[in-house]
């Protein structure tokens, strides 16, 4: 299976709508209606190797500092049209 390893920034969120969707049970984020910003994106064709990667983006100063994020994202084998 193949891999998809991305680092993206993370969008704050204001206390008020941290406040709204703990009230009403939503969500502040919702990443299929948008996105954070990604800053770079890598495939890798394994599990060991996306988690190897994934390691090596967490080192990164805006990571370690909490400003972005390092997501591992499992693709479909599903043959290229």
């Amino acid at each position: 299976m193949r891999f998809l390893i991305v680092r993206t920034d993370i969008r704050a969120a204001a206390d008020v709508d941290i406040a709204v969707a703990w009230a009403g049970g939503g969500r502040v984020r919702d990443e299929t209606v948008s996105p954070e910003p990604r800053r770079q994106v890598v495939h890798a064709e394994d599990r060991e190797a996306a988690l190897l990667l994934a390691r090596a983006l967490s080192t990164v100063g805006a990571v370690r500092r909490g400003r972005q994020r390092v997501k591992v994202l499992p693709l479909d084998d599903a043959p290229p049209r």
